[in-house]
């Protein structure tokens, strides 16, 4: 099974801890975002979990004690983008501390396992294509041999994130907007050596050389464990979703970055809240177990194919 590090909230950044204490006790407790009763129990035995995906914009606090971790295969989709406060009001320097610990990432477990995105796209009177296209060519040019690959989306204006949209005043991405952005985007890429994707978009830009990601890679998987795994498309994501079916162990309302366009924090009054209740020697990730509380062992079995081998 594939665990996911989390789509939901930023554990690299704000639980690395509490995440460095379920690995060592083989398990965490994962409460159903619809019915917050119902906790399902997640086996994180080596022996169980055939890799991880962590999502992050900062790992600084995970990268001292990544050697942990030295008995999972894992990748890291790191987030890189031109915002600043105004959009992304919680995040360190990136010229400072992001872009140096990016570097650092991947020289501690290599480009193949570091994937950049430039994520989501969106459009202001600060944030215009141009302003894109120039600075991802800076980042490119600074990241060039530390990533294979980066992945871009254009934002989707999600009903939790309208009222922080309106705050922004985002403008409407037009599809020629999507167009010339892709076609620059696709051409910086392949000069400093990089693989370009969308993530979870019906635009189709394969005549610029992109192709659509799959950011729960089984590819990817396979080729690092040098087996296959009967690993299928996750059910539970949009069709437009390339992803392979995994385990979230995240929280929606739990991230303290509060970037004006996530879908899955978007009340900071909770955020704080949940935050403050957060113990790292917990089994979940904020606030404790209760009476009225069920918990279910979730059922887990590896997926690695032993018999059939890539190499």
């Amino acid at each position: 099974m594939i665990i996911s590090v989390s789509r939901r909230t930023d554990i690299p950044s704000y639980y690395s801890e509490w995440f460095y204490n379920r690995i060592h006790e083989n398990y965490v407790l994962v409460r159903n975002p619809v019915n917050i009763r119902q906790i399902s129990k997640i086996n994180l035995s080596p022996n169980i979990v055939d890799g991880i995906v962590f999502w992050t914009k900062n790992p600084t606090p995970m990268i001292e004690r990544l050697n942990e971790l030295e008995k999972y295969t894992y990748y890291f989709q790191f987030t890189l983008t031109p915002y600043g406060e105004d959009i992304e009001p919680n995040l360190p320097s990136k010229k400072r501390v992001i872009i140096p610990k990016f570097i650092e990432l991947s020289n501690k477990i290599g480009a193949e396992r570091l994937i950049w995105r430039y994520d989501p796209i969106l459009l202001s009177q600060e944030y215009t294509v141009q302003n894109h296209i120039q600075y991802f060519e800076t980042l490119a040019k600074i990241l060039k041999g530390c990533t294979k690959k980066c992945i871009i989306s254009f934002i989707d204006m999600y009903r939790n994130t309208t009222n922080n949209a309106k705050k922004s005043e985002l403008k409407t991405i037009k599809r020629e907007d999507m167009i010339r952005i892709a076609e620059a985007f696709s051409e910086i890429a392949k000069r400093y050596g990089m693989e370009l994707c969308t993530c979870s978009e019906s635009i189709n830009l394969s005549q610029y050389g992109i192709t659509h990601a799959h950011c729960i890679d089984k590819d990817l998987f396979e080729r690092l464990i040098q087996c296959k795994l009967k690993l299928d498309k996750d059910p539970n994501q949009r069709k437009e979703c390339g992803c392979a079916a995994s385990i979230d162990i995240g929280a929606y309302n739990s991230c303290k970055n509060m970037c004006r366009y996530c879908y899955a924090n978007y009340n900071a009054d909770i955020v704080n809240k949940n935050y403050n209740r957060h113990n790292p020697k917990s089994p979940v990730l904020f606030g404790e177990i209760g009476e009225g509380d069920k918990i279910t062992e979730r059922k887990m079995v590896s997926l690695k194919d032993e018999q059939i081998s890539l190499f």
